[in-house]
């Protein structure tokens, strides 16, 4: 048996190494335990966030099957990992975001939301009593001062701003993909930033999709409300980027 294998009871022991083997197992449950990936790009007055949609049971109508959750009327997020902590997390959210509105009268900010939840994804970290929540979210919003954001919070409490990312199964893959678009993603229209995002998807998975297997959700412009996007709306963007592949 591993030396090491002692550590990974209890989340606050770390390993003569340095390690916290829970969080860890928690980061490979958020990762891998949906095998869905989700990607998010931030283009030059929208954000757009897209993930595979899995309809686990054919007896299950499809529009309750969601990992694309708004938080406010102009905030959304996109989760990857366990289903139960990524509906859990996002009430939590909801619940801050409209704490901050009550208390200081005007919308809660992208930056400061992400901040908040990463810093309850951290406490968790530190209590042998507590479990981290398996699952990673990409928030999206147009910020009133910066335009738009794109902020990626993780199980252990890490929060930075992108100008695009991906997790989950594929996470690694996607990232290649947008590093390869990163400068001329900052002069993208909103069509350009879903049909990226949509591609990406596309190019990593390694198949072609129909608008009712995947999610699409946006935000447009300064005044911009949260809202995904239809079949009909979806299988527009897909008919484009299969006409520019033929072009």
């Amino acid at each position: 048996m591993s030396r090491d294998s002692n550590y990974d009871h209890h989340i606050s022991i770390f390993s003569p190494q340095g390690r916290l083997y829970q969080m860890e197992y928690a980061f490979k449950a958020a990762n891998t335990s949906s095998g869905l990936t989700g990607v998010a790009v931030r283009g030059k007055d929208s954000c757009v966030v897209v993930t595979q949609k899995k309809v686990p049971d054919r007896l299950m109508d499809p529009s309750s099957i969601t990992s694309v959750f708004a938080i406010t009327p102009k905030i959304g997020c996109l989760c990857t990992g366990m289903s139960a902590d990524a509906k859990a997390l996002v009430q939590r959210a909801r619940y801050e975001a409209a704490d901050f509105q009550y208390k200081y009268g005007y919308p809660i900010p992208v930056a400061q939301l992400a901040r908040r939840i990463a810093d309850l994804a951290q406490v968790y970290t530190q209590s042998a009593s507590m479990r981290p929540l398996a699952a990673v979210t990409l928030l999206i919003g147009v910020d009133d001062e910066k335009g738009p954001q794109v902020f990626k919070v993780d199980c252990a409490g890490h929060y930075l701003p992108f100008f695009g990312t991906a997790s989950g199964n594929k996470e690694q893959e996607a990232t290649n993909f947008l590093e390869k678009r990163v400068e001329a993603m900052r002069d993208y229209t909103a069509d350009e930033t879903a049909r990226c995002a949509i591609m990406c998807l596309g190019s990593v998975l390694g198949s072609d999709f129909r608008g009712s297997e995947i999610e699409v959700a946006m935000v447009e412009g300064d005044g911009g409300k949260f809202h995904s996007l239809t079949e009909e709306q979806i299988e527009n963007h897909l008919n484009a980027i299969a006409d520019d592949a033929d072009a």
